[in-house]
């Protein structure tokens, strides 16, 4: 096989791919460049298939420190665990894949995304997908689609396709979509906050301006994608003979569940609390292995269990699709009951109960400062960064009933606790350096427990008295169709997650959208099917808005929140406010009860303390410090003698307090000889003193006593 190199110039991207140069031995391989930027990109597969109905699929971005010419932080000088960003890239990869290998494919798969050489301007998320695909597509794994992803941004109103990241930081628009031709698979999608003059504004884009974006990627992705097969098509290897695994199912069985246990299967179904677990599902299950044995005929559990599976799945959808109702009754764009208390932990800043139908999320904000903020490091920027809103997910296993140890945040809980702050932060009015952490603990989950997160965070930003654009919710959308008919569905619950097409998450404010996700299960979407769901979610999150908005009437403040005030001085009056070594910041921290945090080069100013009162004691006295008129240094005339007071005694000299009230130093060494062992034998705090100047330059001024001159 000879080593090759193809370029493809596609969307305003450069890329080129090298086949046949590096990792020989994967199922396939390739070494992607943009830029500066270089990945290697591998595949494995095991040729023997696991015994469940489901693909395993594995993908690991991985981003090595050498790639940005730096060394490890911390005592182990080499790559740990991966962080945040490798860990949210690996999931867009593994979302953006997986449709499109075909079904009953039970063959476990890895794909590899390594990073050895970083640039700054090139979307590692897109360059990630790009390799990965390649390497897909040209390997011996039988996979004849390829896939293409572009970022659009919005840039002085002007739609652009795939933005340097610089230019990036300037757009209010953040969308990403990976499509396969014509079909879109993978949405993700944030807005981005910005000023307008002294007011922030949340970017929030209506439904029909996101369609028209959408609509330009797809155009963009089609575009690439054809490039893509055209190109990689001559390097596909000699495909594996791998049997896909056909769904068996005994018909016998089948039918006589049917005739003998739909009412059954029908009231089991709507009281499923979670589509993988139903103590109801295990009851009608029972009774028919039951029934069969006392029957004489053969009942094989897990036999049975898959027969009763298959049957539930197609009561659930040709309910929906023939009558137009759900198995809990619901109408298709019928949003669960909520509740919503606010404020119900006495020590906690801000915090929120939110419950829709059996979905419940406790969220709780926590307000801090600068010090508080999480650091972490991108390969492509050259210095730490800080982040100042985080939101944080945890999903234990009691929430769906299941016996489970709790341990540290797994991929789903980064992406749902990613996708809440995504929805989030554009509404957050964040002042100066304050930091702002949400936690969400989900206590029961029955569909969308994301949405809950960001529905109840929005409430406990509220309780916690953070200065919001606008309140935001969340709401999951779903789908049903059997290639013919279809159904959009409103707040998806957990079985019709499991059993549906489509999760498709939507959030923002009454202005419009804040944050998108969608991934789909048929290996495609197209624009129309898009453009309906985004309709019926609106409707749906505007329904949440207004019990959000009759809610947020009735909120407490918390005791435990702290005051905190704001304000600005003149910068120069910072030295003054600090005194000399510390010693007047220090006092009024210790009169008043407060923390200070000061900004030197904008006189910015924050007061914080438990108690209101004291705090605006603490800003009325500095303000009075910084208010006082300027003090002017006398010009000495040296020789001359001066009458000062003794300020201060160390071990080295004096501070005297000159009549102008600067102070100045009267070395040991200038002190005339005496038998004292030491200055305070001879001099205390406050006693008058008759000085002569030696020499001042500046603000520093040099003293003799007249006793040492005569």
């Amino acid at each position: 096989m000879q080593e090759t190199i193809i370029a493809i110039n596609s969307n305003g991207l450069d890329e080129k791919f090298e086949f046949n140069k590096v990792a020989k031995q994967a199922s396939g391989a390739v070494m992607y460049r943009q830029g500066k930027a270089a990945i290697i990109a591998a595949v494995a597969i095991d040729e023997k298939p696991v015994d469940e109905d489901f693909l395993p699929l594995t993908v690991q971005y991985m981003e090595r420190s050498y790639a940005a010419a730096k060394i490890p932080g911390g005592f182990i000088k080499r790559e740990t665990k991966p962080g945040d960003f490798e860990t949210l890239t690996s999931r867009i990869v593994d979302r953006s894949l997986r449709p499109l290998f075909p079904k009953g494919f039970h063959y476990p798969v890895t794909i590899s995304i390594m990073v050895v050489s970083a640039d700054s301007e090139v979307d590692m998320q897109v360059a990630a997908l790009h390799a990965a695909n390649a390497a897909l597509f040209i390997s011996d794994i039988p996979f004849s689609k390829s896939i293409a992803a572009v970022r659009v941004g919005m840039i002085a109103d002007q739609i652009v396709i795939n933005p340097t990241l610089d230019a990036l930081a300037s757009s209010t628009l953040d969308l990403l979509v990976v499509g396969s031709g014509s079909d879109m698979v993978m949405i993700e999608m944030r807005t981005l906050s910005s000023q307008d003059g002294a007011l922030q504004v949340a970017n929030e884009l209506s439904e029909s301006d996101l369609v028209e974006v959408i609509g330009r990627a797809g155009e963009a992705i089609a575009e690439a994608t054809h490039a893509y097969e055209e190109a990689f098509t001559p390097f596909i290897r000699t495909p594996l003979l791998l049997a896909l695994a056909e769904e068996r199912v005994d018909e016998a069985l089948y039918r006589y569940i049917q005739t003998n246990y739909t009412e059954a299967v029908e009231q089991a179904i709507s009281h499923m609390a979670k589509s993988e677990r139903s103590t109801e599902l295990k009851k009608v299950r029972t009774r028919i292995l039951e029934a069969l044995e006392a029957e004489g005929k053969e009942a094989d559990k897990e036999l049975v269990s898959k027969v009763l599976d298959r049957f539930k799945s197609t009561i659930v959808r040709s309910m929906i699709l023939d009558t137009g109702v759900r198995a809990d009754g619901r109408a298709v764009d019928e949003v669960r009951p909520i509740t919503i208390e606010t404020n119900l932990l006495d020590s906690v800043h801000g915090s929120c109960l939110f419950t829709r139908g059996q979905t419940q999320a406790l969220v709780t904000v926590t307000l801090g400062d600068k010090k508080d903020a999480q650091m972490y490091e991108l390969i492509t920027a050259p210095n730490s960064l800080s982040e100042h809103l985080m939101v944080h997910y945890n999903f234990p296993g009691y929430s769906v009933g299941e016996a489970k140890y709790i341990g540290a945040p797994g991929r789903r809980e980064l992406g749902h606790g990613n996708l809440g702050k995504r929805a989030l932060e554009p509404a957050v009015l964040l002042k100066g350096d304050e930091t702002i952490r949400i936690v969400s603990e989900i206590l029961e989950s029955n569909g969308s427990s994301s949405m809950a997160t960001i529905c109840g965070g929005s409430m406990a930003l509220r309780g916690a008295n953070v200065g919001m654009t606008k309140l935001v919710a969340g709401i999951a959308m779903g789908l049903v169709t059997d290639g013919v008919r279809h159904e959009v569905l409103t707040d998806i619950m957990g079985l019709e997650d499991h059993d549906g097409d489509m999760d498709f998450k939507v959030a923002g404010t009454r202005d419009g959208i804040t944050a998108l996700q969608m991934d789909i299960k048929l290996g495609g979407i197209d624009l129309d099917l898009l453009k309906e769901a985004l309709e019926r979610a609106t409707q749906g999150k505007n329904h949440i808005l207004e019990i959000m908005e009759s809610a947020q009437k009735d909120i407490v403040m918390s005791g435990a929140l702290p005051s905190t005030e704001y304000f600005t001085v003149n910068p120069s009056k910072i030295g003054d406010i600090i005194g000399k070594a510390g010693a007047t910041i220090r006092e009024i921290i210790e009169k008043f009860e407060v923390s200070i945090d000061l900004d030197r080069d904008a006189g910015g100013v924050k007061v914080a303390g438990g108690d209101k009162a004291k705090v605006q004691a603490a800003k009325a006295h500095i303000e009075s410090i910084a208010s006082a008129p300027v003090r002017k240094q006398m010009v000495y005339e040296v020789g001359k003698s001066y009458q000062g007071k003794v300020k201060k005694i160390v071990d080295f000299g004096v501070f005297v307090e000159m009549p102008d009230g600067f102070d100045a130093l009267l070395h040991i060494s200038k002190v005339a000889k005496t038998r004292v062992n030491n200055l305070s034998e001879r001099y205390s705090e406050g006693d008058d003193i008759e000085v002569i100047v030696m020499e001042q330059k500046g603000k520093k001024v040099e003293l003799a006593t007249v006793e040492f001159l005569a």
